[in-house]
């Protein structure tokens, strides 16, 4: 079988995806194309898969195809000792386990100098063949033939060739494979002794099984062993793997005097090889499921925010608040321009609250501002009770955003390149304002993992963490379109085919010529060449272009299609955009051809129908209750309105628009049995909630969304 149909094969029978999508999507990607070009514009070759089940075919490819180069070193390696048999060669080549891969090398790995090394060096591998082979009944007399100056005296010859075979059973691949089962489904992770950080005590006294201990559990239990707050052993019913490893090992029919010494050489492999292996195997294993579990729940939740609702085209007032030093202004226009900055002091120590509020509503009435944008940080409360009292115009409304990432933007090289003569302070407004008028297109200038969403980033894998985050943010960037001729680098470089360095050329090229007038114009950027155009073009917008399509998420390679469309109902493409009775009229099916399918087609009308839509929901800020200004407004069984702004595997933060969160426990959130709050809630909800406990000390709340 050819090596690729062999791989091709396995990710079918893995994933359940058919042959010929798996086979189209590794040969479209193999020839240059990304991940959101195949799923949007090469539907007839996928089956309509989206990005998500494209990356999972890719991701898998490129998993396989890195066994593949690690089975030849194995077989390499192993040949080049002369021990490969046909047999050997054909376990290996038909293996997709990587574990198991690597049970199979492990009898030839190259080995530091142990126990077993010595014995072996010393001659007594044949004594320890005798002894397996358990059929000897004069044991200690075979053994008097391998005394010698390493091993004087029968006993010890008997122990250096129990070491051998305490190895071999260490290395059997049966017994591997037998042993990690039992454990992983019953040896418990545990939890003894005194918790010394008050953070972890719910974990005093935890067990729970290797298969079934939750992804933020033990994330939590790491971390507070990282900190020296708890201490964490492994659990394993002894009795019952020595059993197994027996029943694998001891013949039936062998000899008494054999059997002892196999049983002590099963004891002292289990203990001293096997256990620590296979565990620290096992806690690996439950280590990459934990990363996996909270990086799709982190994924899920950053694309949630990425997506959230913009304030289209609305001047915003923005503010960082602050105590001490003040709460900083920034005056945007509505495309996120800077008009204009100012500092007042409304909160303690200064409580300058009537000369704030003459600046604040000075500014208002300046810029028509009708969105108070206020950073959710420190101060946040103090700072909303005074705006509440201002007495701004009616229909000016204040809506808290929030600050995560917002420090680390305002220090970095962007927003040095973007305001270079503005403190520090200044720049973390401008943000927040921004954050409110288009949280996409702000959010991508900082490190995703600053945005404060998820739980336990920095005790993942960064490696994946960092990769799964950059696909969701490209997904959301490329799902929504790109102004051409209004993105920022960070922005553009997430589009298909581009990436930062062809993002940096296409700015200050538009830097140097004004603004693009058309798609093709693209061609001219330096180093961009026809596949990043092929790649790119149709996620970036250009409003106002002579071509409307330019405007679309219609790609340029069905630009002569789209006018053939066109014509057939008697109509120039101008008079097709938006025209729901004359792209009624098209008779799709007369357009299908070998590379122009249904889904293409029904693709193309429904942006004509609606070009350049914006796929985020319609921004609402009328959810919060104006009573709730402080913790002492709340009391129990009290129903709330309230904005989910976090997701855990545990639970959904929400903000009741008071100073402290509370939590929506996954139990509390459905009365059928859930395994995500992603099934229930997303970040940005808006939810009807009922208090069911308040923790008055450590200024908790718990609240309910189920439905009596």
């Amino acid at each position: 079988m050819n090596p690729v149909d062999k791989l091709i094969g396995q990710i079918v029978s893995e994933l359940g995806f058919g042959s010929s999508q798996v086979r189209n999507v590794v040969a479209l990607a193999d020839d240059g194309a990304t991940v959101p070009f195949i799923a949007r514009y090469r539907k007839e070759r996928t089956g309509s898969l989206d990005e998500i089940s494209v990356k999972r075919i890719l991701d898998r490819m490129e998993a396989l195809r890195a066994l593949e180069k690690r089975k030849a070193t194995i077989i390499e390696s192993i040949d080049s000792q002369g021990k490969l048999t046909g047999q050997l060669r054909d376990a290996i080549a038909e293996c997709f386990d990587p574990r198991r891969l690597e049970d199979y090398y492990l009898p030839y790995k190259p080995k530091r100098r142990v126990r077993a090394t010595v014995a072996r060096d010393a001659g007594l591998e044949p004594l320890a063949r005798i002894i397996m082979a358990q059929k000897s009944r004069e044991v200690e007399s075979q053994a008097r033939r391998f005394v010698c100056d390493g091993f004087p005296s029968v006993e010890l010859a008997l122990k250096g060739a129990s070491d051998i075979i305490a190895e071999w059973i260490s290395e059997n691949v049966s017994v591997r494979a037998s042993l990690r089962r039992m454990v992983y489904r019953s040896g418990r992770l545990c939890c003894r002794g005194a918790v010394s950080d008050a953070k972890y005590a719910d974990y005093a006294g935890f067990s729970q099984s290797f298969e079934r201990i939750a992804a933020h559990s033990y994330l939590a239990l790491r971390r507070g062993e990282s900190e020296s707050a708890l201490k964490l052993s492994v659990e394993v019913d002894d009795d019952k793997a020595l059993s197994i490893i027996e029943s694998r090992i001891l013949k039936r029919d062998g000899s008494e005097q054999t059997r002892q010494i196999i049983v002590k050489a099963v004891k002292d492999s289990y203990r001293r090889l096997l256990l620590p292996s296979i565990t620290t195997e096992l806690l690996a294993e439950v280590k990459e499921r934990s990363d996996s579990q909270s990086i799709d729940l982190f994924s899920a939740g950053l694309r949630q925010v990425l997506l959230a609702p913009p304030v289209t085209a609305q001047p915003v007032v923005a503010i960082d608040p602050g105590f001490r030093t003040g709460c900083k202004v920034a005056c945007l226009n509505r495309h996120g321009d800077l008009l204009e900055t100012a500092v007042i002091y409304p909160v303690p120590p200064h409580n300058r609250q009537e000369e704030a509020a003459e600046i604040l509503k000075k500014l208002v009435s300046k810029h028509s501002c009708r969105l108070i944008a206020l950073g959710d940080g420190t101060a946040s409360a103090e700072t909303e009770t005074f705006l509440m009292n201002v007495g701004f115009p009616e229909g000016v409304m204040v809506e808290r955003v929030s600050e995560q990432g917002a420090s680390i933007y305002s220090a970095s090289e962007v927003a040095q390149r973007e305001f270079p003569d503005l403190d520090l302070t200044f720049r973390s407004a401008i943000s927040i304002g921004r954050r409110l008028q288009d949280p996409l297109a702000e959010l991508v200038k900082i490190d995703p993992k600053s945005i404060g969403v998820g739980q336990y980033q920095h005790d993942v894998n960064q490696t994946k963490l960092r990769d799964s985050l950059d696909f969701t943010v490209s997904q959301c960037v490329n799902e929504v379109g790109v102004n051409l001729n209004t993105a920022s680098v960070e922005l553009l470089s997430y589009v298909a085919g581009i990436g930062p360095v062809l993002a940096a050329n296409i700015v200050d090229y538009r830097r140097a010529n004004g603004d693009f007038s058309s798609r093709k114009e693209l061609l001219e950027v330096p180093r961009l060449g026809p596949k990043a155009y092929e790649q790119s073009s149709g996620f970036l917008r250009i409003h106002g272009a002579e071509n409307p399509l330019d405007n679309s998420a219609v790609h340029p390679e069905s630009y002569e299609l789209v006018g053939r469309m066109a014509r057939s109902v008697g109509k120039n493409v101008e008079d097709m955009i938006g025209n729901d009775s004359a792209l009624a009229e098209i008779d799709v099916k007369a357009f299908i051809s070998e590379s122009v399918g249904p889904e293409t087609l029904q693709d193309i009308i429904g942006e004509l129908a609606k070009p350049g839509r914006d796929p985020r929901e319609a921004y609402d800020s009328d959810w919060r209750d104006s009573s709730l200004q402080t913790f002492e407004d709340l009391h129990e069984n009290m129903t709330v309105r309230c904005k989910v702004v976090n997701l855990t595997a545990f639970g959904a933060f929400v903000d009741l628009g008071i100073k402290e969160k509370g939590l929506v426990h996954v139990s509390e959130m459905s009365c059928r049995r859930i395994s995500s709050p992603l099934e229930i809630v997303k970040i940005g909800q808006i939810l009807s909630a009922r208090i069911i406990r308040l923790d008055h000390e450590r200024k908790r709340i718990a609240l309910s969304i189920k439905e009596s």
